[in-house]
Formats: C-alpha cells, sequence, structure tokens
C-alpha cells in the first residue's frame, strides 16, 4: 500500500476553511471574483472574505433561486462567481434555476453546496443533501465534485476559477485528514486519485468518505492481509471510467462509498458503467438507503449506516468471503 500506515493522523482544517482560504487568496489576485450568498457568509465561512472583499461579495438572503439567477446574470456578463448556499437547499430549491440558467445556458457559475450530506446532522432529513449528485447527474453539462481532503478542495477551488464551464463543488463540515502526504498523483477533475493500491478489494469513494475508507484499507491489511485499492473518486460527473475500470478489473470485489442516497449517486454510476462492461464480479453500494433517516449527529448517522471505518472493513471482508474471525485472504 502507499499510503502511510499511521491511522492516527491528526485531522488538518475543515474543507470549508480551505475554500475560503483559497478564494480570499484568488480574489485578491483577480477581482472579477465574486462570491453570491444565500444569507450563509457564516457557514460558508466567508466572513473574513467580506470584511477584506466588500466589494466583491453580494448578499441574496434566504431566496436560493434568486441566488442562481444572479450569479447566472454576473457570470453572463464575465465574472467569475461562486454561489455558496447549503446544499440540500442549493439543489432542491433552485434546480430549475440551476439546470435551465446555468447548465443549459452555459454560464460558468461555480455551485458550492456547503454542510452537505448529513452534516447538518440532527436538524435532520429536511437539511440532509442525499439527492444532490442524483439530480445534477441527469442535468446536462455541469460538473460534480465532492473534494475529500485539504489538498483536494484548494485544488478543486483554484482549478475551478478558471474553468469556463459549469460546476457544482460538495463540501461537509468536519476537519479532514490528509489522504497521503504524497501529491504526485495530483488533482484533475474527470480523474480519480489512486490513494492505495491493491488486488484484492477496490474501495471507490467521494468527499468526506475516503478517510474512513483509507482507515479501513489500512485495519484490512494490517489485520487480514487483504490489499486493498482505495480510489478518491472526486468527480462524479465526469467519472474516470479507466481508473474504474483498471481496478475493477484487477480485483476481486468493489465497494463504492458516498454520504448521499444509494439512488443515483456515485455507486450507481459506477455500477451502470461496469455492468455495460462484463464486470460479475462482488460488488456493494455503501450509503443512505431508501428510508426515513435517522436523527442525530453527522458521525452517529453516518455510523448508523455502516459508512465508517469499522463498517466498510465488515463489508469488505463479507464481499470476499471472510468473517471477522478470519485473518488471511481466501
Amino acid at each position: 500500500m502507499s499510503a502511510s500506515t499511521d491511522n492516527q493522523k491528526m485531522p488538518g482544517k475543515a474543507n470549508l476553511d480551505v475554500f475560503s482560504g483559497t478564494l480570499q487568496v484568488l480574489a485578491q489576485a483577480d477581482r472579477e471574483i465574486l462570491a453570491v450568498t444565500s444569507d450563509s457568509r457564516g457557514s460558508g465561512k466567508l466572513v473574513a472574505f467580506g470584511q477584506k472583499f466588500p466589494a466583491q461579495i453580494i448578499e441574496i438572503g434566504i431566496a436560493e433561486q434568486n441566488l442562481v439567477g444572479v450569479a447566472a446574470g454576473l457570470a453572463s456578463a464575465g465574472k467569475k462567481v461562486f454561489a455558496v448556499s447549503p446544499a440540500c437547499f442549493l439543489t432542491a430549491r433552485a434546480l430549475e434555476q440551476i439546470k435551465n440558467d446555468i447548465a443549459y445556458s452555459d454560464n460558468p457559475v461555480k455551485l458550492i453546496g456547503i454542510s452537505a450530506g448529513v452534516s447538518y446532522g440532527a436538524l435532520g432529513s429536511t437539511h440532509h443533501s442525499l439527492h444532490d449528485y442524483a439530480v445534477l447527474r441527469c442535468i446536462n453539462n455541469i460538473m460534480i465534485v465532492a473534494p475529500a481532503d485539504n489538498f483536494e478542495t484548494e485544488q478543486a477551488i483554484t482549478q475551478a476559477a478558471k474553468l469556463n464551464k459549469p460546476i457544482y463543488i460538495r463540501f461537509g463540515k468536519k476537519p479532514m485528514s490528509l489522504l497521503t502526504e504524497d501529491e504526485s498523483n495530483g488533482f484533475e477533475f474527470g480523474k480519480g486519485r489512486l490513494i492505495t493500491e491493491g488486488n484484492d478489494i477496490a474501495i471507490i469513494a467521494t468527499g468526506e468518505t475516503v478517510y474512513p475508507a483509507l482507515q479501513a484499507a489500512i485495519k484490512l491489511q494490517a489485520i487480514y492481509n487483504i490489499n486493498a485499492s482505495v480510489i478518491s473518486m472526486h468527480t462524479i460527473k465526469p467519472l474516470d471510467y479507466a481508473l474504474l475500470k483498471l481496478v475493477a478489473a484487477n480485483t476481486k470485489a468493489v465497494i463504492t462509498v458516498e454520504e448521499h442516497s444509494i439512488y443515483g449517486g456515485l455507486g450507481e454510476a459506477c455500477a451502470s458503467f461496469l455492468l455495460e462492461n462484463g464486470y460479475h464480479k462482488p460488488f456493494k453500494i455503501m450509503g443512505i438507503p431508501d428510508e426515513y433517516t435517522v436523527t442525530g449527529s453527522q458521525t452517529e448517522i453516518l455510523n448508523h449506516y455502516g459508512i465508517s471505518e469499522d463498517g466498510i472493513l465488515k463489508m469488505s471482508l463479507q464481499l470476499l468471503g471472510l468473517n471477522t474471525d478470519e485473518k488471511t485472504k481466501p
């Protein structure tokens, strides 16, 4: 395995903090960069941005449809617009505006969905964004990205500022450890990052679920002598089909992991491609099932549904035909 086996890494910053810091650096050098928010200055970590660049931030208020319309108009006039709003509302209330005003009109707005997945925890299902990958995957001409760590976040925002196409970037709230100290397999939209390489099982994850996937892989190797390939599939659309096909061909089973419904997200995108290309090995989508979501903190909810280090480890053993009492490869 190519990643460090130190599974007690201190977490870094929250990806949202890295987003804010990176945007400030970019805005200092380019006055065409604007942040547009829907009363999300605090939760979007844009307070410092607004203090430094009061002429480069626009507050729309709690009106997500207006937020997207204004962002599209500014982008059509040549501004580099980052539209920041909670993911659950941005991709539901303003979905028609995203479809028509941004994607179909080819306005290069950078949509930033904050507090995504179950980040809002105890606020309940109305505040969870478990649908955003699914609805946006159905819309032509929009990229979907979920950075996993601080490195991917800094790269995603820097590259998005130069991108002349619509893009949706999704962030959670908790501090994230670096996946690897080695940045030689750099960040590129549409190209997954192979964090560890192994020939027993492939664990393909996105966003904040990549880190527990990596920790599960480290335990699989240390305890069970099972070598896992772990992919940070940060770009869900367009998917890195070449990397997906490679790891699927060279491993005995595939697991996908996402903080999203099991319907319409990363897992189904991977499954449809692999099935169409003759893949017939064990495969499992790990995500939120089709039910009334339990209430609790983000960690409690993810643990409940097995989207955790131990949950991914157990699912890996199950797909490989092992139980937790067995210590060697099948």
